[in-house]
Formats: structure tokens, sequence, C-alpha cells
């Protein structure tokens, strides 16, 4: 059973049962240290109890509550939600887009005064619709379809990519580089993989200490950026070129390429005045303009394109109290369209609903949870339970991982 007869059979066993249902600015700053919080220390950035079935129609009636039941099957659209998990163990999804991984990470020291972020990863069993951890890599990457992972061991930069086969949890084949390889990501299509070079840990940190002598962990001041470049390799043959991008001081540890809407390109994140840079490449390393519909996007709002492509996902814009909302805007013009539910927009379920990290309701420190959001609609579905602070700066709480959901 894969994961899309999972979400129908839950749907269909859910119906069967169906019953009634029951009758700022400071919150700005504590979103983006948390975003932030990787990219400060690891980039070096200056620089339902069972599966519980949640179903959602494309456009939602704008009532400007939030929906805070019980999740349950309203129209049979196939939303699979756990409200009470965080971290979630059991399948999330909507639409399109499935929750096909999580990680956290902490700092392990190499020395007194060194250190590197490591992951632990959580991967979606396609068989049995559960998250089991696999602590084999430090960094994992996900193909569409949420069947097969591009995985690197945990000695980083590495020099071979493992392709695994999430139900069975193992590796089918290793592909060897010449380059040590610290980052991967596949192309749309799911029949490549672009893996960014480094000459050295990508997530090194060192050991930092205040006018008050307090320690802790933070990006390394002593050495530059190590990226060297990216390959772009064929999955099936693991054949593939090395492209060398010269690293400047805008480019911290780690800041991995990823390919383009239409694969023809890569780009990855860079340091400068505003949050969200980005810089494309074409396939042989050369710096490029950006794609049309894609010169508006940010790098760090990974939801980007609408599967249509007529809409593009960009960052937080406005809050008041608990609530927040992102713009939408005309990809083509840059212009804002819409506004909608969300602190950061994750991964689109379809073309009018997106899947978002939003605060739960209450006073208090910024409390994210993960939600399902409709352009035109003020309705918040969660989706997992809260992720509670963990209050220490170094570490990270879970981060998801969406990719496309397949037949």
């Amino acid at each position: 059973m894969n994961v899309d007869e999972l979400v129908r059979d839950a749907l269909r066993e859910q119906a069967a049962e169906l019953t009634a249902p029951g009758p700022g600015f400071a919150d700005r700053v504590l979103a983006v240290r948390r975003r932030r919080r990787a990219r400060g220390l690891v980039v070096g950035a200056a620089a339902l109890a069972a599966v519980v079935a949640v179903a959602v129609g494309a456009v939602l009636p704008d009532t400007g509550k939030e929906d805070v039941r019980p999740a349950s099957v309203l129209d049979g659209s196939g939303v699979l939600a756990h409200p009470d998990q965080s971290p979630p163990r059991e399948l999330i999804a909507a639409g399109r887009s499935v929750l096909a991984a999580y990680y956290t990470a902490e700092p392990v020291a190499r020395s007194a005064d060194e250190a590197v972020l490591s992951r632990t990863y959580r991967l979606l069993d396609p068989e049995t619709g559960m998250y089991e951890e696999d602590d084999r890599w430090s960094f994992v990457a996900v193909a569409p379809g949420a069947r097969t992972a591009a995985v690197l061991e945990r000695t980083l930069p590495a020099r071979r990519i493992g392709v695994l086969d999430l139900a069975t949890g193992r590796v089918d084949r290793w592909i060897g580089v010449d380059r040590a390889v610290g980052g991967l990501a596949w192309s749309p299509d799911g029949d490549r993989l672009v893996a960014t070079t480094y000459g050295g840990h990508p997530d090194l940190l060192e050991r930092m200490k205040s006018a008050t002598g307090a320690s802790g962990w933070g990006p390394p001041s002593r050495t530059g950026p190590t990226r060297s470049g990216f390959y772009v390799l064929d999955v099936a043959d693991g054949r593939g070129d090395w492209s060398p991008v010269t690293a400047g001081q805008d480019i911290g540890g780690r800041q991995d390429f990823a390919f383009s809407r239409d694969g023809r390109l890569v780009y990855a994140q860079f340091i400068g005045g505003k949050d969200g840079l980005q810089r494309f490449h074409d396939l042989d390393g050369k710096t490029v303009p950006a794609p049309a519909n894609e010169h508006f996007l940010r790098s760090d709002v990974p939801a980007r394109l609408s599967p249509d492509g007529k809409l593009a996902a960009l960052g937080l814009t406005a809050e008041a109290k608990d609530t927040s909302w992102s713009e939408i805007r005309d990809p083509s013009t840059g212009k804002e369209v819409a506004r909608v539910r969300g602190a950061q927009l994750l991964a689109w379920a379809d073309d009018r609903r997106l899947i978002a990290w939003e605060r739960a309701p209450g006073p208090g420190e910024y409390r994210p949870r993960l939600v399902l959001v409709t352009i035109g609609s003020e309705k918040v579905v969660p989706l997992s339970g809260v992720r509670e602070p963990d209050g220490v700066f170094e570490t990270m709480e879970w981060e998801p991982v969406f990719v496309e959901r397949r037949g």
C-alpha cells in the first residue's frame, strides 16, 4: 500500500463513520528568529490516536473564525491531519503535498572550540504511513512521490550518494563522486539530482563567548565559505558533470543549490540587504538572470509557484495579535494579488490551498503548527500539533520536508 492508497482508505473509513461535528511586530521578530536559526548558526549568515482524515474544498467560506474542531472528513478532497501530534507520528498530507520527512538538529562537538550541527531524520514509511527514525544519514532529500530518497552518510562532506528505497529502508545503489557533497535536491521530474559540493563541513560551528562570559555555538568567523560548485546527476545511471561556482563573501556555510521550476537552471540563496535573495546559474555554473516566473520569488519561502504556475507564494506581510498573513503575488509582474493566512508558506496543496506554519492561538511565545490555509478564506485547518520551542538557541525543533504526492 502506498501513500495515496493510505489516503484513500483513511477517507473511506472516516466517511463510513462520519458524525456531525460538535457545537504584532514582536511576533514577527520571534518568527524570523526561528526561521533564521539554521541559517544563522548552520549557514553562517551575517550572512489521527489513528489516522485522521480531513477534507477541505478548494474555496472555503470566509467565516473569519479558526476551525478548531477535531479533524474529520468534510468533502472527500484528501487531507490527512494529526492535530494532536507534534512531532508527527502518522502521515500528514494535503492535496498534492505530503510530509515525506522531518528532522531535528543539535550541535555535536568535535573539539572544545568546534562543533557541527547534526541532523536526525524521521522518514515516512510509504507502506505503513508512519514516520520512522533513521540516524544513518546526515542529509536526506526525498524525491517526488515519496518512495525514494537521496542520502548522504554521517560524515560531511561525503564522497558518495545513496539512493534509498523508503519502503524497505535499503540503499539500492551508490553514486560515487570525485568532489565531496554536502547537500542534495531533486529535479521537478524526479530524474536528476543537483548535489552541492563543499570543501569543508557546511554546518560548521565555533565556540562563541559573550561579554558576560556566557558561551554558545555560532557560525565560524575564522574561515570563509567552502561551497565550490555542484553536480547535476542522472539518478538512473549516476552520470553527470560538475560545474564550479565561485563562492564570494555573500555566501555563508550551507547554501545548497536547487532546481528551477522547469529544471533548466539551479539557484541558491545569497546574503544581502534583505532576506530571501536568490541567484540563478545555468547547468555549467554561469550566473544568469532569473526565469521570468521566478524573478519575484524568495529563497526562504519553500512553497514558491502554485501547481499551475499562476501564483507566487511570498513572505510574511502582516500580523495582528496571533494571526499572520503572507503575500500571494502575480509571478509575472510581482504585484500582490491576495493575502493568505500563515506566517510561512511551505507547500501548495492545490492551486488555491497551501500548507503553512501559523502560530497557535493564545498569548506568549511564538508556537507554530502546520495548518492548511485557503486563498480567499480566513479559515485555518490544523494539520499537526504545536511545535513547542525548546528554549535552546543552538538546536532546531522539527523541520518538515514536503514533496509532491504522485499516484
